[in-house]
């Protein structure tokens, strides 16, 4: 909770106007009953009209100032929790971003979503809530036994013995709840898993008429979810009849002992209205500070997972002391091996060098370690053992940003964003038009984008729904190629291009990006056999470097890969 009190804190002025306006109108309600015990007991007894609605005016005035006052004050709380919150999600989604991609994994995306939402929503509502029913209820508690104290010590000892009780009941049930509201919120991270792949494999489900299997899978998570919010919500609510039961049982006693004390002489029956009145203020201010500790419950477990995001270190830093070495190549990948568990090594040994605007092939089996081999490069991840050096420094050395800015680059599964398509290209960068136009040339784009009604103001649909699997594919490659980058990187970029598209991208990379250093991850051999270096990997080890044609000769998956994708015998 400490971290979310650094976001309260810049709005203590605002808070604390709020909480004057909020006391003046609790106290405006709490003198209501006072006055009025005031005009039963000897404003009735003597008859005077005109006082009497002189103070019944002065209950109205009460009212209305305690109404308007409570008004303002709840507006005033409303506005401060929706400007704290939105300050936490503006920093939460920037310590997000900042992540590394280990850190992502450790947390997990779906994770991260619902930390992003349901938290920060908890927060919301907390913040909200303490300025409201936190000022108001314990003024009412307090007081209320303040001024009963004025009118009857005796009556007021019979309320005070229940105290102890409702607080104990108020500390176990929080102490149970806090824990099973943690639950309820990783419940909800599975759910929000289990969502985001089934709208990402939407076609894919109904393609293989897998709708029911989901909806069954997807009510597995949901009734999880239910059982852990039932679970915390019995845990909870079972505070709120207890307290009734203790504060009625003192009401009891309260009005047998006041009857008799009115019999006896001692007090007024104006006493006991009003010492009612107050009793049932002081319990609707219990049952409020009851609902206070079940968000304050429920947000704390929120407040502990959003803390630990943001106390998650700066990963990837910029580290000294590597020396700059006098490489053959441009990229040099030095005996490189890793883990993404640190059980099994997902690469191992990986050593090889690449020249300044020469082009590297690289291809294997699905999973052998070729996107892996990518990510190191571009350091979404640092290596266990071993170095990975551009122009001979170690990219450890750079700062991330000035690392990335090296590079061009379409994943395996790049993403197409709503917008236009000049925005989904220009994102954002230092670019001209003349970048961009240039870009969908060489990416073979430029034909279709002509044929849109807007051109390359054509707005796309999320994940790029109007537009086919290949020209998103040309798209991801205008993007990476507008900034004229010293490296491109083409993850399996041209898997959903046809033979002669395929031809005239390579044929055009090659003349208008001479001396860009190209890797180039494929599954078709076609795509790579060009390149002045092939790569091939299988599970995780460097099986063969070299040309197409010194591969052919000397590894024999690769010489199987030629023979099953393009046919024939080996001449």
């Amino acid at each position: 909770m400490k971290k979310i009190l650094e976001y309260v804190k810049p709005y203590w002025g605002r808070i604390s106007i709020g909480l004057v306006i909020k006391v003046i109108g609790t106290l405006m309600d709490l003198a209501i009953p006072y006055v009025l015990s005031y005009i039963v007991d000897h404003l009735l007894e003597k008859g005077d009209i005109q006082l009497i609605f002189l103070f019944g005016g002065i209950m109205i005035v009460f009212a209305i100032i305690g109404v308007t006052f409570n008004v303002i004050a709840n507006r005033m709380a409303s506005r401060v929790a929706r400007d704290v919150t939105n300050h936490l999600r503006h920093d939460l989604f920037q310590k997000i971003e900042s992540l590394s991609s280990a850190q992502v994994d450790e947390v997990t995306m779906p994770s991260l979503i619902s930390r992003m939402s349901s938290d920060t929503y908890n927060i919301h509502q907390m913040v909200g809530m303490m300025q409201r029913l936190g000022v108001r209820a314990p003024i009412l508690l307090i007081g209320g036994i303040i001024v009963t104290l004025t009118l009857d010590p005796i009556l007021t000892l019979i309320l005070l013995a229940t105290l102890p009780f409702i607080v104990l009941v108020v500390y176990l049930v929080s102490k149970a709840g806090i824990p099973l509201f943690t639950k309820v919120q990783l419940a909800i991270d599975d759910m929000v898993r289990t969502i985001r792949e089934n709208v990402s494999g939407i076609r894919v489900i109904k393609a293989l008429s897998k709708a029911e299997y989901e909806k069954d899978r997807f009510e597995k998570v949901n009734k999880d979810v239910m059982k852990y919010e039932l679970k915390s919500g019995y845990t909870m609510a079972k505070s709120s009849p207890l307290i009734n039961v203790f504060l009625n049982i003192g009401l009891v006693g309260v009005i047998v002992l006041g009857a008799y004390r009115v019999n006896q002489g001692i007090i007024k029956v104006g006493v006991i209205i009003s010492f009612t009145t107050y009793f049932t203020m002081i319990l609707n201010a219990m049952l409020s500070i009851t609902r206070i500790f079940v968000i304050y419950s429920r947000s704390s477990a929120s407040a502990a997972r959003i803390q630990y995001v943001f106390n998650l270190p700066k990963d990837l830093q910029k580290e000294e002391g590597h020396p700059i070495k006098q490489d053959e190549g441009y990229i040099t990948f030095d005996h490189v091996t890793f883990s993404y568990n640190k059980k099994r090594n997902n690469l191992e040994d990986i050593h090889f060098s690449l020249e300044k605007g020469k082009s590297l092939g690289i291809i294997g089996a699905t999973g052998s370690g070729k996107t892996t081999i990518v990510q190191l490069l571009m350091r979404f991840y640092d290596i266990d053992q071993g170095s990975i050096r551009i122009d001979g420094v170690d990219i450890r050395s750079f700062d991330i940003q000035e690392l990335r800015k090296k590079f061009g680059v379409v994943f395996q599964n790049d993403t197409i964003f709503t917008d236009t398509i000049y925005e989904n290209i220009h994102f954002s960068r230092d670019l001209s038009l003349e970048d961009i136009t240039n870009a969908t040339e060489v990416a073979q784009a430029k034909e279709f984008i002509s044929k849109e009604p807007e051109g390359i103001q054509t707005l796309l649909t999320p994940k790029g729904t109007n537009i086919s699997g290949g020209q998103k594919q040309r798209l991801f490659i205008a993007r990476a190629l507008a900034n004229h980058p010293d490296i491109l990187i083409l993850d399996d970029a041209s898997s959903a291009l046809d033979y002669k598209t395929d031809a005239k991208l390579r044929r055009d990379l090659k003349e208008h990006f001479s001396t860009t250093t190209q890797i180039i991850v494929a599954q078709r051999i076609s795509s790579i056999m060009n390149c002045d270096a092939i790569l091939v990997i299988d599970e995780g080890h460097m099986i063969g470097y070299g040309t197409h044609e010194e591969l052919l000769k000397t590894v024999d998956i690769y010489q199987e890969i030629y023979r099953s994708q393009m046919g024939g015998t080996l001449s």
